[in-house]
């Protein structure tokens, strides 16, 4: 059977080159086959950590300006180091986060509040993670929160903050007695270290697994040992940046008062009818206040007696030996008066002698 000659006009249809993308596609179809993956598979991998997405997802658009930063920073190679603007704590702890995931190396330097983020390219720098924050955002499975949990706002909690230490107590002290209790072993090989404040902060990485459910779970644990032993007052979560500086803290305030009414707290009532419970009347309680100020009153008069007594019992004993001599020599003095006048008195009643 003979094909229809192509009639006048018609074009032959043209094979389009294979470009640097359809290269890469067959690429990738090859290796695929080659390792048995799906062909529906989806490349579902988030190279940014929780607490990154936690505080990109609240601050968005601010996130995505100091990401744009990033990376322009890791394309040009001859950049070796970055510095950005001061900032706030919380924010300088984003950026300490965001570097932990682009393999970068940061420091915070000058005191507040000039203190900003300086970058460092160090030898395990490669390059920037092929996905921004915004498409990882949306890879992210939705985890809901336990129900004892408190509100995450800003930065995730990331340590233990062990608030008034006690007196001269040492690191190794603290360890020691934390891995002594086996629900809080696994704290014992954590980070230990003292704040400015004197306050100590225990935190661990979140590739040990450490995340902010795992301090809610070891919380109540280590504070039963913290007061048990008296090492501290109190325990509470916190947010620390690589400089240690504390981006987040929890609130232990339970003090009553105004506090909690700024805090919108609800307030507790002091019972102010106590005298009334006990059965007494306004008279009753009068006159017990009165008789209290009188029994205080002869107290102070009494403890004023006391008081003037002589303090110093050798002065007080030779003044008593003194007066006692001079009593008992005023008594032999008027013994010998007595003597001598009973004598005359008998010298003048004696019969003259008769003379011869």
């Amino acid at each position: 059977m003979r094909l229809p000659a192509p009639q006048a006009g018609m074009t032959e249809r043209k094979t389009l080159a294979c470009d640097d993308e359809c290269l890469r596609l067959q690429r990738n179809a090859k290796l695929a086959a080659a390792l048995n993956i799906p062909t529906d598979h989806t490349d579902d991998h988030i190279p940014y950590s929780a607490a990154t997405l936690d505080f990109f997802k609240g601050s968005p658009k601010w996130c995505q300006t100091q990401e744009r930063e990033f990376r322009v920073f890791a394309a040009d190679t001859t950049a070796k180091q970055f510095r950005f603007k001061p900032m706030s704590a919380a924010q300088r702890a984003f950026l300490h986060s965001l570097a932990e995931d682009f393999a970068i190396d940061t420091e915070s330097v000058d005191p507040e509040p000039h203190r900003h983020v300086v970058l460092f390219k160090a030898p395990r720098f490669v390059s920037a993670p092929m996905k921004t924050l915004s498409q990882c955002l949306k890879l992210r499975p939705v985890v809901e929160a336990p129900k004892n949990a408190p509100a995450t706002t800003g930065v995730p909690f990331n340590a233990l903050l062990l608030a008034n230490p006690r007196f001269a107590l040492t690191l190794d002290e603290l360890r020691a007695a934390v891995a002594s209790d086996p629900a809080t072993a696994q704290i014992a090989g954590w980070k230990i270290e003292f704040l400015p404040s004197e306050e100590i902060v225990v935190h661990a990485s979140l590739a040990d697994g450490v995340d902010e459910a795992t301090l809610l779970r070891l919380k109540p644990a280590l504070t039963k040992v913290v007061l048990e032993k008296e090492l501290a007052g109190a325990v509470a979560l916190c947010a620390v940046d690589a400089s240690l500086n504390v981006a987040r803290r929890e609130d232990t305030d339970s003090a009553g008062g105004w506090s909690q009414v700024v805090k919108g707290a609800p307030v507790k009532k002091r019972v102010v009818d106590d005298w009334a419970a006990s059965g007494k009347n306004s008279f009753t309680v009068l006159g017990s206040k009165a008789a209290g100020k009188k029994k205080e009153k002869e107290k102070g008069k009494e403890r004023e007696r006391q008081e003037s007594v002589v303090d110093n019992w050798e002065d007080a004993v030779g003044a008593w030996d003194e007066s006692a001599e001079g009593a008992t020599t005023v008594a032999v003095a008027d013994a010998v008066d007595e003597s001598e006048a009973a004598g005359a008195s008998v010298a003048e009643e004696a019969p003259a002698p008769a003379s011869d």
